[in-house]
């Protein structure tokens, strides 16, 4: 608490009193916790509501431990070794890569129409670009690879396309936020010359977003690829495909060893990405 006792100077004078400093204010602060308390109501109506045991949760980890070592222990290494398998797993590296890059490609000028301060119409083309983001990232990568499978048929080209439909969103998103976080001197400096739109983001909102969209285009990879692991269970192929074929044969020790593999190759990846991060990191 702090001291409330006025200070006196040299001159025999009193000074005002220190004030006292306070993150929220009566009514901030009333806020603050109304809002607390309305989000424990809705938690502890959450629970009752759906019925959760509460009292289950303190066994559920032995049982999960109990499963694992009476089924899916010890995982058939063997199997993720053969070339059949090893065959998948490069598939789903390459519908991943293609996924992310056809993807960021489209959402490179989707970011530039969805930012609002360089969006060629603010009334027309500003709410279609970002109604095209937030529609194609609101559908999740599973429900684009049933569709594409239903439309297509079975293979790595219903992957791609689930894939770019994603990372359209994902990306775009991403692209247009930091485009709208530019400083715009630049760009009325080239405008008053006279410069068209597309000379203006070559260069001057370009060279200000190049490590950022490096920096995006990596993550989008890293994402594209978990994705790419787990829309092959739908029928897009690759590894995901030898992953449902075995869980409906209820291969536990085969399916142990393709879960430890995609754990594997999801930790390379986040490796070798954080490592590329760190390099745009020095660029800047």
């Amino acid at each position: 608490m702090a001291v409330r006792a006025t200070t006196q100077t040299r001159s025999g004078a009193k000074s005002t009193p220190p004030r006292e400093w306070q993150r929220l204010k009566f009514p901030e602060s009333l806020y603050n916790w109304g809002g607390l308390l309305l989000a424990l109501v809705f938690l502890c109506y959450s629970i009752i509501y759906l019925n959760i045991p509460l009292e289950r949760v303190s066994n559920m980890f032995g049982r999960v431990g109990t499963l694992i070592t009476e089924r899916y222990y010890p995982p058939e290494i063997d199997y993720v070794l053969e070339p059949d398998y090893l065959s998948s797993v490069f598939d789903t590296i390459q519908m991943a890569y293609l996924g992310a890059l056809f993807g960021m490609m489209m959402a490179v000028p989707l970011g530039w129409f969805g930012a609002y301060n360089m969006t060629p119409s603010r009334r027309f083309v500003y709410p279609l670009a970002r109604l095209i983001a937030m529609s194609t990232r609101a559908v999740h990568e599973t429900i684009w690879a049933i569709l594409f499978v239903t439309i297509l048929g079975f293979g790595m080209m219903a992957g791609v396309l689930a894939l770019t439909m994603f990372c359209i969103g994902f990306a775009g998103k991403l692209f247009a936020e930091e485009i709208e976080a530019i400083d715009m001197g630049q760009v009325e400096a080239l405008r008053s010359t006279g410069a068209s739109e597309l000379s203006v983001m070559v260069y001057a909102v370009f060279p200000q977003v190049r490590v950022a969209f490096t920096g995006i285009g990596i993550y989008t990879w890293d994402v594209a690829f978990r994705a790419a692991t787990v829309v092959g269970f739908f029928g897009a192929g690759g590894m995901g495909w030898y992953l449902k074929r075995n869980v409906l044969q209820i291969e536990t020790h085969r399916v142990s060893a393709i879960l430890l593999s995609i754990i594997v190759l999801v930790l390379i990846s986040e490796a070798v990405s954080a490592w590329a991060r760190a390099r745009m990191a020095k660029a800047k």
